[in-house]
């Protein structure tokens, strides 16, 4: 199409500015991109799966159709912060929290974000990258399932998240407390066979002293039975450390 000398030169100028208009690309924008269709879209931060946001925008968070984990697309409401949990699930906690405790029931993890934060979500369009938590992969002694240990000692006492149960994490505290109970209550048992043979006469006449013997023989018993107790108790041996 041409323009003739006879067309106004503002005719002209509005014909340029149309044209070049007509060629812009839309407009970007920060929280998603749209397809081919034109519909805005974002990927999962967990299985990098297209999450349709027709009719989400208004949402701080959005659910992943196939991996069904939460991925933010707006930036956390005031006095908050994304962290998301070495099992992928997507926590809101306050600015000043350093310790939070994943909800779901196979997990239960206690995330420490003092010195060491999991993983930053606060500029959603950007991919997060995941930063190991400090402390150590306990395999459990009762179910054989891993599970994160915060302690770095290895003489502590662990709850399972996963069976509930309790065991040693390392043998050397068993080992140590058995062994302390078995002296306790040999002492005791020897202590209470020294009074009944040395103190049968004396006993005759003051009936208190039988108390002192059956004291002597319960604390040995109690002992005893305590190191049963640590003798037989569960051991979960540490994988690997992150520390």
């Amino acid at each position: 199409q041409y323009v003739t000398s006879s067309s106004p030169p503002n005719a002209l100028v509005f014909f340029i500015k149309l044209s070049y208009s007509d060629s812009l690309p839309p407009p970007y924008t920060a929280i998603a991109s749209p397809d081919a269709s034109g519909i805005p879209v974002i990927n999962c931060r967990v299985c990098q799966s297209l999450i349709n946001l027709d009719g989400k925008l208004h949402q701080h968070v959005v659910k992943c159709t196939v991996c069904n984990e939460a991925t933010p697309i707006k930036n956390p409401p005031t006095g908050k912060k994304y962290v998301r949990c070495p099992c992928n699930c997507l926590l809101i906690c306050k600015d000043t929290s350093r310790r939070i405790g994943c909800p779901r029931p196979n997990c239960r993890r206690i995330i420490n974000l003092g010195p060491v934060m999991l993983i930053s979500e606060e500029q959603p369009a950007q991919p997060a990258l995941p930063i190991q938590p400090e402390g150590t992969r306990v395999v459990c002694g009762h179910c054989g399932n891993t599970f994160l240990w915060m302690e770095l000692r290895f003489n502590t006492l662990a709850k399972c998240p996963h069976c509930k149960k309790i065991s040693s994490v390392g043998s050397a505290l068993p080992r140590r407390r058995c062994c302390a109970y078995i002296t306790i209550g040999m002492i005791c048992i020897f202590i209470g066979v020294g009074l009944t043979v040395g103190t049968p006469d004396f006993a005759r006449r003051f009936r208190a002293t039988y108390v002192s013997w059956a004291i002597a023989y319960l604390l040995g018993l109690i002992c005893l039975i305590r190191a049963c107790y640590w003798g037989a108790i569960r051991v979960s041996y540490p994988e690997h450390s992150f520390a």
